[in-house]
């Protein structure tokens, strides 16, 4: 790592920014994980990062998690892995193997085998339950209306909800989904709110979000 690398310096930038934003809606920085979204980029564009101390990353897809991860987590203790993409169901164990937070369950059939996968390796992530907050077709995540059941089976089947998730509509002004998210999970009594991408972070964090998900604004923008 040479000391003036350009993602570190972006990563400086946005911890600054993030810090700033939580100061203003009076929230403790602290309180707010910056997942670095590694997907698509190699090994060496992830290093420099790691050495310079940041630990939490996210991953769309479970078998190019699969090729990269281990050996970085074996070399850099302490990093934490999360998926973030569309996850199938049949993908639920080796998501379980190797993830520390699973950002997308959004359907009953998930829950069901993240369960299983869980009780049989003993490994339990945090979960995350995605809403279809724009009520988008194209789009991953429950229904708002089927919310209440979705958690409550997550919650029967001792799955550990570590809060919701949600996209908002593209080339729309964000914060009033954000807002809405913010207010259904305080109604279903979670706390975690994984919001807030690269165009929107700072708007996310005044809202309450206790995760946010950048790519490009750290890497720069995807082929």
């Amino acid at each position: 790592m040479t000391p003036n690398d350009p993602s570190t310096d972006q990563l400086d930038a946005i911890r600054a920014r993030i810090a700033h934003t939580a100061k203003i809606a009076r929230r403790n920085p602290g309180d707010v994980t910056l997942i670095a979204v590694s997907k698509t980029k190699p090994e060496g564009a992830i290093r420099p990062l790691l050495a310079a101390g940041h630990r939490d990353f996210g991953e769309n897809r479970v078998q190019e998690a699969q090729a990269k991860w281990p050996a970085l987590q074996e070399a850099y203790p302490g990093t934490r892995l999360h998926l973030i993409g569309q996850l199938q169901s049949n993908k639920a164990a080796d998501a379980v193997a190797l993830a520390d937070a699973i950002h997308a369950v959004d359907r009953p059939s998930l829950v069901t085998a993240l369960a299983r996968a869980m009780d049989a390796s003993g490994r339990r992530p945090d979960c995350f339950l995605q809403v279809n907050i724009g009520e988008e077709p194209q789009k991953g995540g429950c229904a708002i209306a089927d919310l209440p059941t979705l958690l409550d089976q997550a919650r029967k089947e001792d799955l550990p909800v570590a809060g919701l998730m949600c996209i908002p509509p593209a080339d729309l002004e964000a914060a009033p989904y954000f807002a809405l998210l913010a207010k259904i999970a305080r109604d279903h009594g979670v706390t975690g709110l994984s919001m807030g991408m690269s165009d929107d972070f700072e708007t996310a964090v005044m809202l309450g979000a206790t995760h946010v998900r950048i790519g490009s604004a750290l890497f720069g923008a995807r082929a």
